[in-house]
């Protein structure tokens, strides 16, 4: 069996366990381990099997993953993201599509401290779509919205994607969190100047009967509840501008200054500010959970400490199986073929590297964000070195078409998320999430034409924080 054949059928069984909807650190593993066995034989695999689960997780780097997924564990436990909701919602209410405005910057402000793309859309799924519906934003516009929004865990620092993607192309970390600080803004604008602008046009003048039982619903609730509080009193009669529960925004402003700071003025490395995030996250939530007692700040510890424990050690077996994928890459040469079929081509360099990112959308419609990550990195990461591009500045792209998947169907893991937790089908999220999926393409043209904005804030981070 010739190379290009072992190749083939190794892409082959992976894409199929993926399709089957198997485990993605075993798909990546079993497939690579497969594709060494029929390259190099069982002798040469069974030693690199040993060899990589050791190598590529014994690394004191790795341990900002952990802390980071800890940091925002506790935030979320610590009320910070109804805090500024509450707070967003109160500031912008009299804009054209206030609420919509004002989930994107809860979104944006929590996905400062949490780092996670999922937890943000699950958090404000739960927070927002109900207001939103009872203010009369359509339920596809109301899920898409929060979707989308969420997609800025994987952006805004901290990110867990871009750590990933610095410990796989040796980049520096805080340099590459830098980076994802104005492309996370510049697509939070974007999603509030679709929402004050097109999307205050379908307010109110939904007739999709989903929305209509979704109104009687409400009305039926608010019914039984009797004159009790809403969630959407804070809307309807805003509370006076002392009362409101500044202290959310004062945590993520401590937070965000350990971690961004801290590696910004080299006072701490990215590991280190990290674990001291982390460290003020649970000094947070005790003093939001003070009168709870002990025991009930123990019950919080300790499920946002398993929860920790069950991601991170997803996170990890990912890690071994797409390293056990990258060395039959490396053995068959994978990288070195490609950037030489791709250097071969006489184009652009610039509309070379436009046409392989391009090639990350059609894969977000069919493989899971994280898979996409660990598997392309590794192919495109040596061409854009060898065309003379920005390692920072390929990686914001990469993570941001991620984003895009995140909300592609039939795999866009977040749309999921939110119809589960807004209790709305599926097909009504993807409906929504259209006009954003074009206002996403423009904001990835932009950084693509304009890489400052990606490379700005790294250029002044000393690479050696981290």
């Amino acid at each position: 069996m010739t190379v290009s054949m072992i190749i083939a059928v190794t892409i082959g069984l992976l894409l199929l366990l993926l399709a089957s909807r198997f485990p993605i650190a075993l798909a990546l593993g079993l497939s690579g381990a497969c594709g060494l066995i029929l390259l190099k034989g069982t002798g040469y695999t069974g030693s690199v099997l040993g060899s990589v689960s050791f190598s590529q997780t014994y690394s004191f780097g790795l341990t900002i993953i952990p802390m980071f997924i800890l940091m925002g564990l506790f935030a979320v436990r610590a009320n910070v993201a109804e805090y500024v909701y509450t707070i967003a919602a109160r500031a912008v209410r009299r804009a054209p599509g206030g609420l919509g405005v004002a989930t994107v910057m809860a979104c944006a402000g929590f996905a400062a401290v949490s780092g996670s793309s999922i937890g943000t859309a699950a958090t404000m799924s739960k927070l927002s779509i109900a207001q939103m519906r009872r203010h009369g934003y359509p339920a596809s516009l109301a899920s898409a919205l929060v979707a989308v929004a969420g997609t800025l865990g994987v952006m805004i620092p901290p990110s867990t994607f871009l750590v990933l993607y610095a410990i796989m192309t040796s980049t520096s970390v805080a340099q590459m969190l830098a980076g994802g600080v104005v492309p996370g803004l510049l697509s939070a604008a974007a999603y509030i100047t679709y929402i004050m602008t097109l999307g205050a046009r379908r307010i109110g003048r939904s007739t999709d009967p989903e929305d209509l039982q979704g109104a009687v619903g409400d009305a039926r609730a608010e019914v039984a509840a009797g004159s009790g509080p809403t969630p959407s009193d804070d809307v309807d009669s805003p509370r006076p501008w002392r009362s409101l529960p500044w202290q959310g925004l004062v945590y993520i402003a401590i937070l965000f200054s350990i971690v961004l700071g801290g590696m910004y003025s080299g006072i701490f490395t990215s590991t280190e500010s990290a674990a001291i995030g982390a460290l003020a996250a649970v000094v947070i939530l005790v003093f939001e959970n003070r009168r709870r007692g002990l025991r009930g700040i123990a019950t919080e510890v300790r499920h946002a400490l398993q929860d920790t424990a069950a991601t991170t050690s997803m996170v990890f077996f990912i890690i071994i199986g797409s390293a056990i994928l990258s060395a039959f890459f490396i053995a068959a040469r994978v990288p070195q073929s490609i950037t030489q079929a791709v250097t071969a081509v006489d184009l652009p360099p610039t509309l070379t590297m436009a046409l392989l990112l391009a090639c990350l959308i059609p894969l977000g419609m069919a493989l899971e964000s994280l898979s996409i990550l660990v598997i392309t990195v590794p192919i495109l990461y040596p061409i854009a070195m060898e065309y003379g591009f920005d390692g920072v500045w390929l990686g914001i792209l990469i993570v941001k078409l991620i984003e895009i998947g995140m909300v592609t169907p039939p795999v866009g893991i977040n749309a999921f998320v939110v119809a589960g937790s807004a209790g709305l089908r599926t097909d009504t999220v993807f409906r929504g999430l259209l006009p954003l999926f074009l206002v996403e393409l423009v904001v990835v043209v932009i950084l693509f034409a304009f890489p400052q904005l990606s490379l700005f804030l790294p250029s002044l981070v000393n690479p050696a924080a981290g």
